[in-house]
């Protein structure tokens, strides 16, 4: 079976693309087999239409928070609501968000997903540092255009499966230290080394997934010397992919009941512990 990882950015240039981990999935093992890197919209288009099977695992939110859809009167349909999102265009979506934010108690102006409490991940409403909500704007479309079928969401082509990605949360569960920056100070041995120990986690099978992860030393050394651990996140995003798969139609390894507005982060209980 075929498996992505996604490491995804709502505005990918040369300099910063989005970045996709191909895999495929043999009983407990993932191999690597190639990455690849997509400089703009039409790529990422074009790999969201390649023929299945697969399931890709992708870093971005799917869904907005039930709260805030509500507060605004979008649209009670995932659909709707995405189309809507889109007719807003982003400085109208920007602009409304920062209207709602403002608008709400101090303490409360993020809302968050019920996924996002268990998988200390940012409210989608956040579009600085990271722009999560931005990602959510050009990402959730671009499924829903291609027709991808999105578990707990919304039906679609039983080939192509996309499941929502966290790799945070699996690195987190591995390594407390951090492993990644954009900026070249980030270009640390301590950075470098809990890279190292987080890549030897996957391929042992030493994880929470309790998947390994097979890699030729050429790809690994790319792995580790990415210290903006681009390469590494959509890694791990690949594995969570690789144990939705495992999981299997028709959950994948999402909880019974998922929120149709807001979805669900892949491998995340709601006991805040991998699945």
């Amino acid at each position: 079976m075929q498996v992505l990882g996604v490491d995804f950015t709502s505005a990918p240039s040369r300099r910063k693309p989005i970045v996709v981990a191909h895999g495929t999935l043999d009983v407990d093992e993932v191999r690597l087999t190639a990455i690849e890197s997509l400089e703009d919209w039409p790529a990422f288009e074009e790999l969201l239409t390649r023929p299945g099977p697969w399931l890709g695992a992708f870093d971005f939110p799917f869904g907005l928070p039930r709260e805030a859809v509500t507060d605004l009167g979008w649209p009670g349909t995932w659909d709707g609501m995405v189309r809507h999102c889109v007719s807003l265009g982003r400085s109208g979506f920007r602009a409304t968000l920062d209207t709602y934010r403002e608008s709400q108690p101090i303490g409360r102006r993020y809302a968050h997903r019920t996924t996002d409490h268990p998988a200390r991940s940012h409210s989608p409403l956040k579009l600085v540092n990271p722009p999560v909500g931005l990602m959510f704007l050009e990402g959730a479309p671009r499924l829903l255009e291609a027709g991808v079928h999105l578990p707990g969401l919304r039906a679609g082509d039983p080939q192509r499966v996309a499941v929502e990605a966290y790799p945070g949360f699996l690195a987190r569960s591995i390594e407390s230290a951090s492993y990644k920056g954009d900026a070249s100070a980030a270009r640390t041995p301590s950075r470098h080394a809990a890279r190292a120990r987080i890549l030897n986690a996957l391929a042992s099978g030493a994880n929470p997934l309790g998947l390994r992860l097979a890699v030729d030393n050429a790809m690994a050394v790319s792995l580790l010397e990415d210290h903006r651990g681009d390469r590494l996140d959509a890694t791990l995003a690949m594995m969570q992919a690789g144990a939705c798969t495992r999981a299997g139609h028709p959950g994948f390894g999402l909880p019974r009941k998922v929120d149709p507005l807001e979805g669900w982060i892949a491998t995340v209980s709601e006991t805040s512990t991998l699945s």
